[in-house]
């Protein structure tokens, strides 16, 4: 029988314990706020455990997309959480990789299922995605946490750039739903860089599961 230890990143709670003799960590527990915090109870926990290499899942932008206002925190914070995290695990003096990544499919495929939910739906104006197969990049992570430590690799992004009103578009004629879509404009730098392309890596589009693709297999 394997024996394990659960440790609570939010609280920092047993994670020592969790991560008694090993040696790699791939750290993937992300939310939707919160990383920084969970990312530095890893942190410390793996200091005091021995743990060798730390292998961490981040965002393509999250140096690009600056997130100073309250603006910026309500729409776009997970950025800033994610390049904090990124930091902590770059300053614990322990061997690491970071892998930033573009927006999973499977997240995609959340936002906008919730947002057709509504009457009308709003996207942000201008916005765009470059989804990916999180079995895709859950390949690469296996990869890099088999190999040595190598600090901050390529970035790993999907096949092609959408707008989003795209992405919501094809997801009501997949799911045979007819909603109007409202394009609201935003204000923020974090906004602006967004519109500008900073979360997304069109010279490291090495996904090979497209959005349509997806949704026809996820229907």
């Amino acid at each position: 029988m394997v024996e394990y230890a659960i440790g609570d990143l939010e609280t920092g709670t047993g994670v020592v314990e969790a991560l008694a003799e090993a040696d790699t960590v791939v750290h993937c527990a992300g939310s939707a706020k919160g990383d920084d915090v969970k990312a530095a109870h890893l942190v410390g926990a793996a200091v005091r455990a021995g743990v060798k290499h730390i292998v961490y899942i981040s965002v393509v932008g999250a140096e690009r997309v600056p997130v100073r206002s309250a603006v910026d925190r309500a729409a776009f914070g997970y950025f800033g959480a994610k390049r904090a995290a990124e930091l902590c695990v770059a300053e614990s003096g322990i061997p690491f990789t970071t892998l930033r990544a573009s927006q999973f499919h499977e997240l995609t495929l959340a936002t906008v299922r919730q947002l057709a939910k509504l009457p009308v739906v709003p996207v942000p104006a201008g916005v765009r995605f470059q989804p990916i197969d999180g079995a895709e990049v859950a390949r690469r992570l296996a990869e890099l946490a088999l190999g040595e430590p190598a600090g901050l690799v390529p970035d790993i992004a999907g096949p092609r750039v959408y707008g989003f009103d795209e992405l919501v578009r094809s997801y009501l004629r997949a799911a045979g739903k007819r909603r109007p879509i409202l394009r609201v404009p935003m204000g923020g730098g974090a906004y602006r860089a967004i519109r500008a392309g900073a979360n997304l890596a069109p010279d490291r589009a090495v996904g090979v599961r497209t959005w349509e693709q997806y949704l026809a297999a996820n229907r």
